[in-house]
């Protein structure tokens, strides 16, 4: 206290002690320098679902009778939907049918998913003629499959040939026509031009439309309520890739059946995921990837696709405009009964970097000359080159650092 005594007047000036300069100490623990491998992980947002649905169209016109509800799948060989009160069953292939299969030797890729499908449905087929035989498809009936011999001279000379269907005298066998071989509804394989018949070469992934082929397609047809005619004429099936399950139904009954009918997507869940193009640079089919399900589930995955095509995705636009993505399609290995749709997180693995010396991140001490050290337990700084980064953890070399070595982390 200090007095000033003046004119009868006293003040008194009380001092406060000052707060103390001195803070409590930061909280610091040791580690140990580990060897360890460090991945760089990608953590992106993805949407759980079916996959992009894709419109299906009819493929003739007819009166649509009957369509599936939106969430029904469809297998081989099951009805997609009927036109004209007959069903319409799906087949896997990778093209439709563009063209009426029911002439015997008709060659194609469109033969070969008829085949293929019937196959796997539980029909015998026969065999199928290989890549490179020749096939010969037969006459049209009533021709011959070669000109005409002449009467041979001699004794046999001056009688004349019986008509279409009936024996030459002497001869004992049918004459060329409806009931000779021309009229044969298989195929012959590996003959010689000299029949006169059309040659066709069998390429890989053709099929061969074989008598026993048509005699497969009469069985199926009977099975499936179809007329039984051996003969598929474009819109009898619908060929699609694989299973599907209908997103939604865009016809009615009543409507033509030549028009879009419904949308269908596969039946496997999956993620897609759109990547910023550089991110989708390092992606590759096959990747393992993490997802983070709600609820803080997490599942294992691999990256099934990734889109070639670079896309705008509007909601990640900068100031030079919308950010370019990829779309990155994602299939678990679990089923996820229970969730159709959600947003899920998805972590990719990026570079690794393998047995390599880490420390937490909190052990790294900034220079003020610039760079990082690491603190001894002794209070020694030893400089050191950080490499990557990764889940808290940082790659460190330098001079004196060794496994197990002890530093000085925050908590």
């Amino acid at each position: 206290m200090v007095s000033a005594v003046g004119a009868g007047v006293v003040w008194a000036v009380h001092r406060v002690p000052p707060e103390s300069s001195t803070r409590p100490p930061v909280a610091v623990e040791t580690v140990a320098v580990v060897r360890t491998d460090l991945s760089a992980t990608v953590s992106l947002t993805g949407t759980l679902g079916y996959g992009r649905a894709a419109p299906v169209k009819g493929g003739r016109s007819g009166t649509v009778t009957w369509l599936p509800e939106a969430g029904t799948t469809v297998s081989r060989g099951r009805q997609l939907y009927r036109v004209d009160d007959q069903p319409v069953p799906l087949f896997y292939g990778g093209m439709p049918f563009y063209r009426d299969l029911a002439e015997p030797g008709t060659v194609g890729r469109d033969v070969r998913i008829v085949a293929t499908n019937l196959k796997a449905l539980g029909y015998e087929i026969g065999s199928q003629p290989a890549p490179g035989e020749k096939v010969h498809r037969p006459a049209a009936p009533g021709k011959p499959t070669a000109p005409p011999e002449k009467p041979a001279s001699g004794a046999g000379a001056g009688k004349s040939t019986a008509p279409s269907g009936k024996s030459t005298a002497g001869s004992g066998r049918p004459a060329s026509g409806a009931g000779g071989p021309a009229a044969d509804a298989t195929p012959t394989v590996g003959g010689t031009a000299a029949t006169g018949r059309p040659t066709v070469v069998v390429r890989k992934g053709d099929g061969v439309l074989t008598g026993s082929l048509i005699r497969a397609v009469k069985r199926w047809q009977r099975d499936a309520e179809l007329p039984v005619t051996g003969r598929i004429a474009v819109g009898d099936v619908a060929v699609l890739p694989g299973a599907v399950r209908v997103d939604s139904v865009t016809a009615l009954r009543g409507d033509d059946a030549a028009t879009p009918l419904l949308t269908v997507t596969p039946t496997a869940k999956v993620i897609t995921v759109l990547a910023g193009a550089t991110e989708a640079g390092t992606i590759q089919r096959g990747d393992q990837v993490t997802v983070t399900l709600p609820g803080d589930e997490t599942v294992d995955g691999s990256v099934s696709a990734v889109s070639t095509t670079v896309q705008q995705d509007g909601e990640a636009a900068g100031p030079g405009g919308a950010a370019p993505k990829r779309a990155v399609t994602v299939t678990v290995d679990d089923d996820l009964a229970g969730i159709d749709a959600a947003d899920v997180q998805v972590d990719l693995a990026g570079e690794t970097r393998s047995g390599v010396l880490a420390v937490p991140v909190g052990a790294l001490v900034a220079l003020s000359e610039g760079g990082y050290a690491l603190q001894l337990t002794d209070g020694r700084l030893v400089a050191v080159t950080t490499g990557m980064f990764a889940k808290g953890m940082v790659e460190v070399s330098g001079d004196g650092l060794s496994e197990d070595l002890r530093v000085v982390t925050t908590s």
